[in-house]
């Protein structure tokens, strides 16, 4: 049988990778540097081939190395979610859940769901991280989330993905704007220019150029905002219109605004909300729990909507 890396040597590859300096990562991984740089070169002689690139200035990781990590990092999380899961067997739903959210979600969805944690399950810790889609999904490959809430259509191949709902997208405009004024409303082409969108990196901005089926928006003062509230703020001021999504119209973030939202036409573009893991996860339990929780607070939040609609109309 062919002699088999151990996981410590892939510890200390990942380490050197992530900090390209051998002694922050023997730093990182509580060892001197000598005995890190033995057990590189001992995973090297088992791999046959060689991994990270050193000389007096630099340190580099070779391309057949750059697969070697990203598959120790693999490697190390399913480890780790072995011992987990040795750990909780017997006592799921206790402990503490590393939880990610991204921004467009967080504020919005997570003030009704985390108290509704704590009343069901008095033993489950919530520590909460907001985050852009991309760092929480590599944070959960890595091992430092347990979870993360984001919205597709994004690439989460390799995760364990749970969809929960559509949130569709809503024109939000200051009132009595041309935009709104329309039986069926759309984002026209003439409007796109105005149309105001979240910097570069928000998944946001991605589902709104979709929704209005297009590749990029050039607006003409170059104007973008870093959260929904900054959008929000910038669209009073006259600088454009834009698209929220429904959960955040519906949790009053146009409140004391002079703005109004409405839905798009049928079929209006939406993004799925998700709770993602990985695979390997021995938190199974605690991940469905919550998925089952968004599902059930969304279902009241469209009932209750839906009374207040036909209550509206019979007051009419």
């Amino acid at each position: 049988m062919a002699a088999l890396p151990s996981l410590r040597q892939l510890r200390y590859l990942v380490a050197v990778a992530q900090h390209l300096n051998f002694t922050k990562a023997a730093e990182a991984c509580f060892v001197s540097q000598s005995t890190l740089s033995t057990g590189l070169k001992e995973l090297e002689q088992t791999m046959g081939v060689q991994l990270i690139e050193r000389d007096r200035q630099n340190v580099s990781v070779t391309p057949v190395g750059e697969e070697v990590v990203a598959r120790a990092i693999q490697l190390l999380a399913g480890a780790e979610d072995l011992i987990e899961y040795t750990h909780h067997t017997g006592h799921a739903m206790t402990g503490t859940i590393k939880l990610g959210a991204i921004p467009t979600i967080a504020p919005f969805l997570l003030p009704q769901v985390i108290p509704m944690i704590r009343q069901e399950y008095p033993d489950l810790r919530i520590a909460l991280r907001e985050d852009l889609t991309a760092n929480l999904l590599q944070r959960v490959v890595d091992h430092q989330l347990d979870f993360a809430l984001i919205a597709l259509p994004y690439d989460t191949e390799g995760l364990l993905v749970k969809e929960l709902y559509a949130d569709e997208f809503w024109l939000t405009a200051p009132q009595g704007d041309p935009a709104l004024q329309e039986e069926e409303v759309t984002v026209p082409a003439k409007m796109a220019e105005r149309l105001l969108l979240l910097e570069e990196g928000h998944c946001l901005r991605e589902h709104s150029l979709r929704a209005c089926r297009k590749k990029e928006v050039a607006n003409a003062d170059g104007l973008e905002a870093t959260s929904l509230l900054t959008l929000v703020q910038m669209v009073e001021s006259g600088l454009g219109i834009t698209l929220l999504p429904e959960m955040a119209v519906r949790s009053g973030i146009l409140n004391n605004t002079h703005l109004q939202a409405r839905p798009l036409s049928a079929p209006a573009p939406k993004r799925g909300i998700a709770l993602v893991a990985r695979q390997t996860t021995a938190r199974i339990d605690e991940f469905l729990a919550i998925a089952q929780m968004i599902i059930e607070i969304h279902w009241h939040v469209q009932k209750k909507t839906q009374a207040q609609s036909v209550s509206g109309k019979s007051a009419r």
